[in-house]
């Protein structure tokens, strides 16, 4: 399989990119819930819109779970071994 490998630190998914990503799928789902921003701003208790969300993700890269693994309209959040193993 080709992959196209991109580093969110050095190159962060802007919020209109992460948008598209995302489609009708809930956005929480996106949060790295392991996050220290994430931690601090209560996010499990009070999450916030979908706009800030997007708006957080896209100054904070290290929001975004991983690893986001892409292959056409699938999107895998976080380590998913089977997930990852359907790609093949």
């Amino acid at each position: 399989m080709e992959m196209e490998l991109r580093d969110l630190n050095a190159n962060p998914l802007s919020a209109k990119e992460l948008d598209a990503l995302m489609g009708d799928r809930d956005y929480k789902l996106f949060l790295n819930t392991r996050n220290e921003l994430y931690r601090e701003r209560n996010m499990a208790e009070k999450p916030p819109s979908r706009a800030a969300a997007l708006a957080l993700m896209a100054e904070n890269p290290n929001l975004i779970r991983r690893p986001l693994v892409i292959s056409g309209k699938k999107v895998i959040l976080g380590y998913d071994e089977e997930a990852l193993k359907e790609l093949r």
